[in-house]
């Protein structure tokens, strides 16, 4: 199993404008490289192959899976919302980008998804995505726990 990993979720504006020229850097802060250290332990244990990326269509290459989070969430400033759009765009899952990864690859997203810009309508709802059976799958976890909460 190959997993490519495109770094866009953790992004922040970057502090020092002279450091680099783009906007939205991942965070390499320590749980960062826990979360990446452990990924690439449990690869070698595996035969699994870890690749970072920043370009989605490398990352996105020959991957069986394709997963996508939204750009804004709540707790952003409104005031950011048209500059992460703007630098994310890139990032979008649309059916280009989906054609670079497997021919068999499947689409995810925790849901709800933001309709054009972290995902295309058509990659969404296409045979490919799973988005919905995941959220399916939530339902049920989360009708558990109160369950056990409420019993």
């Amino acid at each position: 199993v190959d997993c490519e990993l495109v770094d866009v979720a953790g992004f922040t504006i970057s502090p020092d404008k002279a450091e680099s020229d783009r906007v939205y850097q991942p965070l390499r802060n320590a749980t960062y490289q826990f979360n990446v250290g452990a990924a690439r332990h449990i690869a070698e244990e595996t035969g699994a192959r870890i690749v970072v990326a920043e370009d989605p269509h490398a990352g996105v290459r020959g991957a069986d899976f394709v997963y996508t989070d939204v750009w804004l969430s709540m707790g952003h400033a409104e005031s950011e919302r048209a500059t992460r759009i703007q630098a994310l765009g890139p990032y979008q899952v649309n059916d280009a980008l989906m054609s670079t990864a497997s021919p068999e690859a499947i689409f995810m997203h925790c849901l709800p998804a933001h309709r054009g810009q972290e995902v295309s309508d058509d990659v969404l709802e296409s045979p490919a995505s799973v988005a919905f059976d995941q959220a399916e799958n939530r339902l049920h976890a989360q009708k558990a726990m109160l369950v056990k909460v409420l019993t």
